[in-house]
């Protein structure tokens, strides 16, 4: 009869979709069924005998297994997210649920764990993310997605291009598409950042110099123009360039040729120049700081990449994207941000921009211990933030911060930015006007209630 019954066990669990295997009270593995095999690629007959850390090779087997934490306390654990090696070494995102076995009389004998493929899920998140995303350019924010197809259009020919923005916008990135995208995408894509160089240094990089032009060249050295042959130049900063050194760079945009140092020969340069600013261009053309027949050869297409305080819908997006690339380097499982760590960072201006989130978020990666980035994991300089004092003047002896109220105050503050005008808010904020509308009257914020005084 206990064969038979064992028999009608294996046939059931072996029917189940979702892998599943039990544990000893030593850790060893009693059962494993088919669908294990197949998540695994690991045959029962391997897994029987051995200790569960040892088939899995799971992200929390060292450090916080799941079974074991409900065999120590008898609490089930329902879907928690994780990966898992498989015998191919490829890690594979799966869902785990936990529970205890006990025998006749109550006593606790082993552990049962199911575990649900989420490859599927995991390459529809990618494929859906990929909708918002450009040569890893991640955005949903419509200016960039126009930016993005006008990237397409310019990146077939060789015209120059300048970018135009913040520091941390993520003008490189740009620079790596437009490249990507070219003909040119066989060649090397070679940057020169000329503001963190002085002028001599800058000219020698730039276009290389022969033995015997200054005391220390010993030989002969190629500059970046001669390593970009053939591929994309990209002059980051180079508003900082001085006016003899444009005088040069004005010769190999206008001619395509140019001198290395020591040298009286013109050397061909078969390059695209891709050029970059963090600088008002126009404004130091007008104050003679900037030659302005150089500006107007580098000023051919014309790209003005927006800052991320102009675009806060993409906040949550890259906040996402950096936690999962952490998590990869890291081996940590972080789902995402609280809901008021989340409202902080929608709230900051990003005088960093993209970069100054990525540093955040690394940041909290490294502090957190938990699974969710919470208030008390983001820098000191955020952390400090008081909803009174950046939203709205009100009662220090009012009620502490619910995440109702902090939501409200941060809506009408959005609200006022964008003068009441329901559309923008909401396209400000990366959501529909409806759902905009129906936040408000969840909240009972009306306008009136903050029309000024007259």
């Amino acid at each position: 009869m206990g064969l038979q019954a064992k028999s009608h066990t294996e046939i059931i669990l072996d029917s189940i979709a979702d892998g599943v295997f039990t544990v000893d009270s030593k850790w060893k593995i009693t059962s494993f069924n088919k669908a294990a095999e197949k998540i695994t690629g690991i045959n029962s007959t391997e897994a029987l005998g051995r200790h569960c850390w040892d088939v899995f090779r799971a992200s929390i087997c060292e450090s916080k297994c799941s079974l074991r934490q409900t065999m120590e306390t008898g609490q089930e654990i329902l879907n928690q997210a994780i990966f898992i090696v498989n015998s191919k070494g490829e890690r594979l995102p799966v869902s785990i649920s936990t529970a205890i076995l006990k025998d006749e009389n109550g006593k606790v004998i082993g552990g049962v764990e199911t575990f649900r493929d989420l490859s599927t899920v995991e390459a529809l998140r990618k494929e859906l993310e990929a909708r918002h995303s450009f040569f890893d350019i991640i955005s949903k924010n419509p200016q960039m997605h126009r930016l993005f197809w006008i990237l397409e259009q310019v990146a077939e020919r060789d015209t120059t291009v300048l970018l135009v923005g913040e520091s941390g916008t993520g003008k490189e990135l740009f620079a790596k598409a437009i490249h990507s995208l070219s003909p040119r995408k066989e060649g090397p894509l070679i940057t020169i950042n000329c503001g963190a160089l002085p002028d001599t240094l800058l000219e020698s990089e730039l276009f290389g110099y022969k033995a015997g032009a200054f005391t220390d060249a010993k030989r002969d050295k190629p500059g970046k123009v001669a390593v970009a042959q053939g591929g994309t130049l990209f002059l980051d900063e180079i508003g900082d360039i001085s006016s003899a050194l444009q005088v040069r760079l004005l010769r190999l945009l206008q001619d395509k040729t140019y001198e290395p140092l020591g040298d009286t020969r013109p050397y061909r340069a078969d390059v695209r120049i891709v050029a970059a600013t963090n600088k008002d261009l126009d404004t130091l053309v007008r104050e003679g700081k900037f030659r302005q027949d150089l500006y107007y050869r580098i000023n051919v297409v014309r790209l003005v990449l927006p800052p991320l305080r102009k675009r806060k819908e993409d906040i949550p997006l890259l906040a996402q994207h950096f936690i999962r690339k952490f998590n990869l380097l890291t081996g940590r499982e972080i789902k995402g941000f609280s809901p008021e760590a989340l409202a902080i960072l929608m709230a900051h201006d990003f005088p960093g921009n993209v970069r100054e989130l990525e540093n955040i978020v690394e940041y909290a990666t490294v502090v957190c211990k938990e699974d969710i980035i919470g208030v008390e994991h983001l820098p000191d300089y955020l952390r400090p933030f008081q909803p009174a004092n950046v939203f709205l003047a009100l009662d220090e002896k009012q009620a502490p911060y619910s995440f109702e109220r902090l939501e409200r105050d941060f809506l009408i503050a959005a609200l006022k930015r964008h003068h009441w005008n329901r559309k923008s808010t909401a396209q400000a904020l990366g959501i529909h006007p409806t759902t905009l509308w129906r936040k408000m009257k969840r909240l009972k914020i009306h306008e009136k209630q903050f029309a000024p005084e007259t």
